[in-house]
């Protein structure tokens, strides 16, 4: 059994070092008091049990937590104060500077927490350890200085999560929807160099390739481009191409009829649309910003933002090329093709795709073909997000983050240019635990809860507000949000609705299955789910109209905070059946990954709870291997289309580099850890193995904590 240090390092359970603790405890008081060196020994092997039986590596704080209780639970009290004195000494040591330790295990790379907290960052890179270390002087500094005392205490316990404390000291925000049709049809700067209009598809492929990096290393969330910006440049590059062919026919003396014009022409475009596709998934997926990470990029491949029919038909010819790029794959380093994690797709199903007679039903059949082997795109149902967004279909923006609809002083909805301030969630859960399951109480604790996430936004907002425009210049001044002159605060991107800010919320499963007893797909018990919603939305309404930001609710994806949430819940209120006995809580309102329901059963419940989530959310359902059936794939898409707004498909797509095996890499437990598992080899070493697996709402390619892996491990096949 390992042990989680308090530096984030993982080590060798050993239980003489509980022995040793409480005998110095037991010795410090008088003779009478003290106990026997049985007991000693006995209270240590309960705390083992304990341990073992949380099935993850227990952290430091919870084994000595384990051991309070046990010398309590001997009636030893004046052992038990002489261990919690030193345990309080300890601390405030400890307390004169915590980061040292974390800073020296990350350049180590024994940090286990860092390791294990994006599943698409690797902690052992130079980049990535700089922003971690970066990030851990950035979060001393929020914890001490920055942040309220009980807003830090309320993170540290799991009761809410401030999200990217690491980022929080910069005045960076989170997501937004980069207006790639402002910058390249306007010209941009980047690193002080003006980029002009693009004269070709491919140069305009290289410049939004350039564009992403610059954004993302001014950003901490994901940022959405469309795909439908980049069309124009086809037709450009087409009269270009065509100029061309005539000029070359003409000095060899050669006379093409129109037709045939055309017909070299478009294989000519054809191939060059082919190559900027390329530029932009290998780009993305080479390229690392200045937090260590590929660019978290989503691309939005949407028909109808097209402004004309020629436009379309070459939108279209990106989108195509695009899924058949990404049906691909790219190579690993023995040349394998294997599924990237980036840019995330998103394809719109339209009345233009849809139907089995669509002009477009062609790319529709495409993407369920990569789907089943890609895990992308993820779809957005044009008819249901029109119903809930007044009539618009847009992105997200990263994951699922979205925007509220809001017009410009003309009247005009926009959505390109707009951000998100920064999330902090909510822990359903301990609302629902806190109350003891006590009705009444539990709507007065969630107000005081949610009295503490509005505080805790309104300081992310408060951080941002008096941000000069020169902090990001390609964000700020030169158009992927905005063109604010040099040394101009943003302040006024923040009010009015143009930038949102989210209330996030986790664990509404566990947390209506502890206040009455059943899942929250019972019909008896779904009516309380939705009214937590609403209680969340009613307090959103009030924040906005009480402020002029626009607060919305949030299903948050979580990673990491999980597994993080599941410990303190479990140090705080013990091991409860079907609430905390797992080493994770669910994401935002889903059913729970254990709870058998059919695909389209799920998708139909969960829309009731997407459509109040108005910050953004995102549903799935999981399913084996699909290539062969890819019938069944077209049916789950068609029925989003009518159900549901924002949905996808959770496959696998894995290889072992050992053996070649390119089934699925299983999860398995061996002294009391979770190990991925070649099933033909035995293989263990992951960095000789290509694992992709949908982690919450992206894919992750660089493996997850336990709670997280134990969550992966236990999803059931909804088809």
């Amino acid at each position: 059994m390992k042990i989680i240090k308090r530096n984030g390092s993982e080590a060798e359970f050993d239980i003489e070092k509980i022995v040793t603790a409480v005998s110095k405890a037991n010795a410090a008081v008088e003779e009478a008091a003290r106990m026997t060196p049985l007991q000693v020994r006995r209270i240590a092997e309960s705390v083992v049990l304990s341990c073992e039986k949380l099935g993850r590596s227990p952290s430091v704080e919870e084994v000595q937590d384990l051991v309070e209780r046990q010398i309590m639970a001997h009636g030893a009290f004046e052992v038990a104060k002489a261990y919690i004195t030193y345990r309080y000494t300890r601390a405030l040591v400890r307390q004169s500077n915590t980061t040292d330790d974390k800073i020296l295990s990350l350049i180590e790379c024994n940090n286990e927490e860092a390791k294990q907290e994006n599943s698409n960052k690797n902690p052992v890179v130079n980049s990535t350890q700089r922003d971690y270390m970066a990030g851990e002087v950035s979060r001393d500094i929020t914890n001490r200085i920055l942040l309220p005392s009980d807003i830090v205490e309320a993170h540290n316990e799991g009761i809410i999560h401030f999200h990217d404390t690491d980022y929080y000291a910069q005045h960076m925000h989170n997501c937004d929807l980069v207006n790639l049709e402002d910058m390249l049809q306007n010209g941009t700067v980047i690193t002080g160099t003006l980029i002009e209009r693009p004269h070709s598809f491919s140069t305009a492929c290289n410049i939004a390739t350039q564009i992403i990096a610059q954004v993302a290393s001014n950003q901490y969330g994901g940022q959405s481009i469309s795909l439908a910006h980049l069309a124009p440049f086809v037709q450009v590059s087409r009269e270009k191409i065509q100029r061309d062919v005539r000029r070359e026919a003409a000095n060899l003396g050669l006379s093409l009829t129109q037709d045939e014009v055309v017909q070299l022409t478009e294989a000519r475009l054809r191939e060059e649309v082919r190559k900027g596709v390329q530029t932009i998934q290998y780009q993305v997926v080479t390229l690392l910003t200045t937090n260590g990470q590929a660019p978290f990029v989503t691309v939005f491949m949407y028909l109808n933002e097209a402004k004309s029919e020629q436009e379309k038909k070459d939108l279209a010819m990106i989108i195509e090329e695009v899924l058949e790029q990404r049906y691909q794959g790219v190579k690993n380093e023995q040349g394998v093709w294997v599924t990237p994690a980036f840019p995330k797709l998103i394809y719109v199903l339209e009345e233009d795709n849809i139907h089995d007679d669509s002009p477009y039903y062609y790319l529709t059949k495409l993407a369920a073909k990569c789907t089943a082997k890609r895990l992308v795109p993820d779809y957005i149902s044009e008819k249901k997000m029109k119903e809930l967004k007044e009539g618009n279909c847009f992105p997200v923006m990263g994951c699922r983050s979205a925007l509220s609809p809001w017009k410009d002083e003309n009247g005009n909805y926009k959505f390109y240019g707009r951000f998100n301030q920064g999330v902090v969630t909510l822990n359903l859960v301990d609302v629902a635990l806190s109350s003891g399951g006590n009705m009444d109480k539990f709507w007065q604790i969630f107000d005081e809860r949610l009295n503490l996430c509005y505080r805790a936004l309104m300081c992310r907002h408060e951080r941002l507000k008096g941000t000069l425009s020169d902090a990001a210049p390609i964000l700020w001044q030169y158009g992927a949000c905005a063109r604010l002159k040099k040394g101009e605060p943003i302040d006024k991107l923040l009010y009015g609705g143009y930038s949102t800010i989210s209330l996030g919320y986790a664990g509404l499963c566990e947390c209506v299955r502890y206040m009455t007893g059943k899942s929250h797909t019972d019909p008896s018990a779904t009516p309380f789910a939705l009214d937590v919603m609403k209680h969340m939305n009613e307090a959103c309404d009030k924040w906005t109209e009480e402020t002029n930001i626009k607060f919305s609710i949030y299903g948050t994806p979580l990673e990491s905070t999980t597994y993080k949430f599941a410990k303190c819940l479990q140090r705080r209120f013990g091991i409860i059946p079907g609430v905390t006995d797992k080493g994770y809580i669910t994401n935002s309102y889903h059913v729970h990954v254990t709870e058998p329901i059919d695909a389209f059963e799920k998708l139909k419940f969960e829309a009731q709870f997407q459509a109040l989530s108005t910050g953004g959310a995102i549903s799935y359902v999981e399913v084996p291997n699909m290539q062969n059936n890819l019938e069944a794939v077209l049916a789950v898409m068609k029925f989003i289309y009518d159900n549901i707004m924002y949905a996808e498909l959770n496959t696998k797509s894995d290889y072992c580099q050992e053996c070649g095996w390119d089934g699925e890499i299983e999860i398995r437990e061996e002294d009391g850890k979770l190990v991925w598992t070649c099933p033909r080899c035995g293989n263990q070493d992951q960095d000789k193995m290509n694992v992709a697996r949908r982690t919450c709402g992206y894919i992750g390619t660089q493996f997850w904590n336990q709670g997280r892996t134990q969550e992966i491990k236990e999803r059931v096949l909804h088809l």
